[in-house]
């Protein structure tokens, strides 16, 4: 098979598909359910279920502190019944909640940490295939314990601390399996120099 292409790759050039009819079939916080109604010259009409993220992007942080460790959050999720250590992560809570905002947010809830600096480093689609979902990712560096009124009190058993050499084995070995903490522990592990604000 040839490995030459006809064109340059244009994610936005004319789409194969037309829509036709678009309605709401399940509506919540976090996400709306449209059934999507399509025509398309190769296979004819189809229907498809699209997932809607509402709130903006999904915000991801990690973060290193002064002595090179990352705090990961332990937590159970329901949807596939078992533990998982993933960074702080969340969205908007209020309108025009900017992602940064979330961030720092977000850290400091789950983690208990504010930032001096927030650096956006990367932003994927989560699911392209049905979902609108991007997720935004940040690197914290000066990080401070946040104070007592900021910080949930329940913080310490649910944190867990890792060196980005630690963090990368439970990447690669299949401990870590959340697809935006992977991305995240990568970076840090294979450019740490590169993330660290002066």
């Amino acid at each position: 098979m040839s490995k030459e292409t006809y064109r340059r790759f244009d994610p936005w050039r004319a789409a194969p598909v037309v829509e036709e009819s678009r309605q709401m079939v399940l509506g919540g916080h976090y996400f709306t359910v449209d059934q999507v109604s399509y025509d398309s010259r190769d296979i004819g009409h189809f229907d498809r279920y699209i997932l809607h993220k509402n709130n903006g992007d999904s915000v991801g942080v990690i973060g290193l502190t002064d002595d090179g460790l990352i705090p990961l959050i332990e937590q159970y999720r329901v949807a596939v019944h078992r533990w998982t250590l993933e960074i702080p992560a969340g969205h908007a809570i209020r309108q025009g909640e900017r992602p940064m905002e979330v961030a720092q947010r977000k850290l400091t809830e789950e983690v208990g940490y504010t930032a001096a600096h927030l650096t956006q480093f990367c932003r994927f689609i989560n699911t392209p295939s049905y979902s609108t979902q991007y997720t935004a990712l940040f690197f914290a560096s000066g990080l401070t314990p946040a104070s007592a009124d900021e910080a949930p009190e329940d913080l310490r058993s649910s944190v867990r601390y890792f060196t980005p050499e630690e963090a990368y084995k439970m990447v690669i070995n299949g401990t870590i399996l959340d697809a935006k903490s992977i991305i995240a522990i990568q970076r840090v592990y294979e450019s740490p120099n590169h993330m660290v604000q002066d």
